[in-house]
């Protein structure tokens, strides 16, 4: 874990000095091996970005301190939460970069850095988020595991260090290192001075250290070391095939893939029968030294050799990770990507061909299509041979034609899948809740239908048709942490909101919705103030929290004094804020003292009715009640009926005293009394255009009398609650002017109302304020869209036009065009791989297709889409069974992958979740998370040779514990070292 940091804040400098030199340290930075980046949590820094594009310092944009919070998973020990993602979650900083952002703006207290290294990794030079947590212990204490952090660049020496360190092994001792690679063997880590990264050590494994006996032996020599402390399974025997595959840490895309290429007969019996021994293939630049063809070797012999519940694949993990860095670590990734990389892995080091020979590709020129079809998979075949070209390899026809010489193209090429696009509904489902302006009225929760390429005002009139409330009476806001994260304006683009956003539709009056309106639009934040104030940060004010939900509200421009939206802020929460009794609310006038303190210093500067500048009826005058000058003391009482100055907005000239001040006569009090104190308040209200130092001087000079020297019955009201105005982060530590004003109207005002936490646990129901009513569109259920697969691969052989971004060179005429293109199925593979692209990605918008497709189980016919003709045998093989699906759950960011399959050996389906196997039933098969289709050619299927299962219902018998624990995977079993060699 990085340090914490202190730096000092700095005054910054312009807010386009600080936009240019930031921006030019990013686009002058180069990733560089050895360097220190910084994890920065993005919505800060798009709140900075947007802060300083205004080029306004008292702009609502103030991101306020660096704040990585969402970063971590618990603030105790600031643990980096799993599955982050660049530029989703965080975005990266160079170390200066860093630097300049931290003396400008400071860190939230006691957050660490988030300091990362740049690593040079064997395809790529990235910065290393996630670096490898590996567990450490001594051979003779192995119950004793630390926990430490390596960069993947870190040599193996800088481990045998720190564990010297750590375990205070005497210096110069002899000692060596194990690498506890799987549950039940050790591997020696012999050349101490290659990195973490070359000696395939992952999150996760245990390093060893033993030191040398004084009689010349190592301890793990010993006969009794060699024994195996994991239960022994030889006993158990179950169905070849039928292994689950143990998560490693969100590896449910590997397994997924593996249970399919698994449960896909030709390859499978290729190395079971040690076939690819023979074709390994050391010497090819493109492979992989056969490291990945004998890891997935391991992995099958294992799954097939009916004596294990679940495989552990730590070691093909590693191997996949070595050669392809985008599979480092433990993210989420593609099933699809995984087994495109694994078939081409595996192809590459099992390719039959040695050398390969230059091939120049020609086009077609008006042969016939057999001909150059022919020509093109010899070619493929001279420099491509394998199992995998045996098995998966088919080939496509491509068909080019120029818009302008109409010159038309013909190649053949291979596949290896088919990717076929699914069709695109054009609406788009959108949950909301709907915030009445009636301030009883619960929130309501709507499912809309709205235009995928839509704007917001098309999801508000969707929204008025279901609530007869005018849509541009509505505004649309994304309600985050208790704050507004963005507040929509009408013409944006709904690609904009995702899913997941939590999205609060706002009703306002007519008077708000027009630009000069005599109504202007608050934003209100709740906070919660702490019982004590914050000394450590240099001042004397309390600290606050956002609770419960804001709310956007119209306020006439009016009535911005502090007193007016005092009651007009209770008014708007009066559902789950109940006024205090008058027996609650009456209080001697002494005993304020805290709360006037506190209220002076919650204010931060902002004069007592300036929350909003611009209005007439916000120059309140600090006038002198009790002999205190500040005015702050003697805001208004809450009244059980509303007053006057809260339903009819009136004109700066028009306030009356009892806008001002608000007085409750008790018995007791004298009509002289009662003159006495209404003629003081005219007084007060006749005051505001004294200055602030006059009045100062007045009050001192010439203190009135007080409601208490003339009435004892006299008492001021306690306040539920004081106004502040915020930034649109709901901190008010920037961003107020010379003056203390805090907003335009040219800008979207913000303002909190702060609570004393004994006030909000006596008035404020937190279980009335979280409850909303369910509209009756969300009780109708979302039509799942079926389509045919058929229907798929036909939109695959549609003809399109090629994008801007990847055009066609003509040859005849000289330049790049934008031909169209259209596909078609020359001649299949043994073994069909479709991939249903159910993740959409275009320029405006991403998402996941949760369409259903139904694909046949059997019999699915390729007759009507192959172009290859009849030969002298008849009409090629065309119909397919399925043997294999891959599954998908979830959305874009994550999710989980499962798998169907069908052993081979005796014709069961089978579902695959990570470690747990179970029958499954053929009518389970088809679902909206389908995402890899397996096919096999009829005139290949082997008939089973095993009965089926008696009992299909029941699941596999498995043992209770079947599933590993991954959390203590590492120091479960290590009170020996099993497997260790020995010298």
């Amino acid at each position: 874990m990085a340090a914490s940091t202190s730096a000092a804040v700095t005054e910054p400098p312009g807010l386009e000095t600080q936009r240019k030199e930031i921006e030019s340290l990013l686009q002058g930075h180069e990733l560089r091996a050895g360097d220190t980046w910084y994890l920065v949590e993005r919505r800060w820094y798009e709140q900075w970005k947007e802060y300083v594009e205004t080029g306004d310092q008292n702009s609502s944009s103030f991101p306020g301190q660096i704040d990585n919070t969402d970063l971590f998973e618990e603030l105790d020990s600031y643990h980096l939460k799993e599955r982050l993602v660049e530029n989703e979650d965080f975005v990266l900083v160079p170390a200066e970069a860093w630097h300049k952002l931290l003396s400008w703006y400071g860190m939230v207290d006691d957050q660490p850095a988030l300091a990362r290294k740049v690593v040079d990794l064997p395809s790529t030079v990235k910065v290393e988020v996630y670096p490898v947590e590996i567990f450490l212990c001594l051979h003779s204490n192995m119950e004793n595991v630390v926990k430490a952090h390596f960069s993947r660049a870190d040599h193996i020496y800088t481990i045998q260090k720190v564990m010297m360190k750590q375990f205070e092994v005497v210096e110069g001792a002899e000692t060596r290192l194990w690498m506890k690679s799987s549950d039940t063997s050790c591997e020696r880590l012999r050349n101490i001075h290659i990195t973490v990264l070359d000696s395939c050590l992952s999150s996760g494994m245990t390093v060893i250290m033993e030191m040398r006996n004084a009689d010349g032996t190592w301890p793990s020599s010993r006969p009794q070391i060699m024994r195996n402390s994991v239960e022994d399974q030889d006993s158990y025997r179950g169905q070849p095939g039928v292994c689950g595959l143990t998560n490693l840490g969100n590896t449910c895309f590997m397994n997924s893939a593996l249970q399919c290429l698994s449960n896909t007969p030709p390859l499978t019996e290729y190395f079971l029968r040690s076939a690819y021994l023979e074709e390994l293939n050391f010497t090819n630049p493109l492979g992989m030294k056969g490291e990945i063809a004998e890891a997935y070797a391991d992995v099958v012999k294992q799954m097939w050799s009916g004596r294990h519940y679940s495989v552990v694949p730590r070691i093909f993990k590693t191997k996949v990770g070595h050669f392809a860095s985008q599979f480092l670590g433990y993210q989420q990734h593609d099933s699809q990507e995984l087994l495109s990389f694994l078939l081409d892995g595996l192809h590459e080091d099992l390719n039959r061909v040695k050398n390969k020979e230059y091939i120049e590709l020609k086009d077609a020129n008006g042969r016939p299509d057999q001909e150059v079809a022919e020509e093109a998979w010899r070619n493929h075949r001279r420099r491509n041979d394998s199992v995998i070209v045996d098995t998966f390899h088919g080939l496509f026809k491509s068909t080019l034609v120029c818009p302008e010489c109409c010159k038309v193209s013909v190649t053949f090429d291979p596949f290896c899948y088919l990717s076929v696009p699914l069709p695109v509904s054009k609406d788009r489902v959108m949950e909301i809740f709907f915030v009445s302006l009636d301030p009883v009225a619960k929130p309501v929760q709507h499912r809309l239908v709205v235009p995928k390429a839509g704007k917001v005002f098309d999801l508000c009139s969707a929204l008025s048709e279901m609530t007869n409330v005018p849509a541009n009476q509505m505004v649309v806001a994304d309600v985050f942490n208790h704050r507004f994260y963005k507040i929509y304006h009408a013409d944006e683009s709904l690609s904009c909101i995702l899913d997941r956003d939590d999205i609060f539709v706002y009703e306002l009056s007519s008077g708000s919705v027009e630009e000069d309106g005599d109504e202007v639009v608050l934003a209100l934040y709740l906070r919660e103030r702490s019982h004590y104030r914050d000394y450590g940060s240099g001042s004397s004010s309390y600290g606050t929290s956002l609770f419960g939900h804001p709310l956007l509200m119209a306020v006439p421009r009016g009535q911005c004094t502090r007193d007016a939206l005092y009651h007009l802020f209770l008014q708007r929460l009066e559902r789950y804020v109940r006024p205090p009794d008058l027996s609650e609310e009456v209080e001697e006038e002494g005993e304020d003292d805290d709360d006037e303190e506190l209220y002076k210093t919650q204010t931060n500067g902002v004069s007592d009715g300036n929350l909003i500048p611009k209005s007439p009826l916000l120059q309140r005058d600090n006038h002198c009640d009790g002999g205190h000058g500040d005015g702050q003391a003697d805001v208004p009482a809450v009244t059980q009926t509303w007053p006057e100055s809260a339903q009819n907005p009136k004109s700066a000239g028009q306030a009356s005293a009892e806008d001002q001040d608000s007085i409750e006569l008790r018995a007791g009090c004298s009509t002289d009394d009662i003159a006495s104190a209404s003629y003081r308040a005219s007084a007060d209200a006749s005051s505001t255009s004294l200055t602030d130092s006059q009045q100062g001087s007045g009050c001192q000079q010439q203190p009135s009398k007080t409601e208490s020297d003339c009435c004892p019955q006299f008492r001021r009201r306690k306040l539920l609650f004081t106004i502040q105005a915020v930034n649109s982060n709901g901190t008010t530590e920037r961003g107020m002017g010379e003056d203390g004003s805090a907003f335009s109207f040219s800008s979207q005002p913000y303002v909190a109302i702060d609570w004393d936490p004994d006030m909000k646990k006596k008035y404020y129901n937190e279980n009335e304020a979280e409850k909303y009513v369910k509209h009756q569109s969300m009780e109708v259920p979302h039509q799942q869209t079926t389509v045919q697969l058929q229907e798929c691969i036909e939109l695959f052989t549609t003809v399109e036009t090629l994008e801007e971004e990847n055009p066609w060179y003509c040859p005849t005429c000289k330049k790049h065009q934008l031909a169209t293109k259209k596909l078609d199925l020359w001649s299949l593979p043994e073994v069909l791989i479709i991939h249903l692209k159910r993740f959409s990605y275009t320029k405006y918008s991403r998402e996941k297709l949760d369409i259903i497709v139904d694909f046949p189980l059997r019999h699915l016919d390729f007759s009507g889409f192959l172009l290859k003709k009849a030969g002298t045998n008849g009409e090629p093989p065309s119909r397919y069974d399925l043997i294999a699906v891959s599954n998908h759950y979830g959305g874009l960011r994550d999710g989980h992958y499962t798998s169907y399959a069908w052993n081979k050996d005796n014709g069961q389906w089978y579902y695959f979740d990570d470690s747990k196997v179970t029958y499954a039933k053929e009518e389970q098969i088809v679902t909206n998370a389908a995402y890899l289709l397996f096919y096999h050619r009829q005139d290949k299927i082997r008939q089973p040779t095993l009965p089926a299962p008696s009992d299909s219902s029941s699941p596999p018998s498995q043992p209770a514990n079947d599933v590993t624990s991954l959390k203590y995977d590492a120091m479960e079993g290590t009170t020996s070292c099993v497997n260790m060699e020995t010298d």
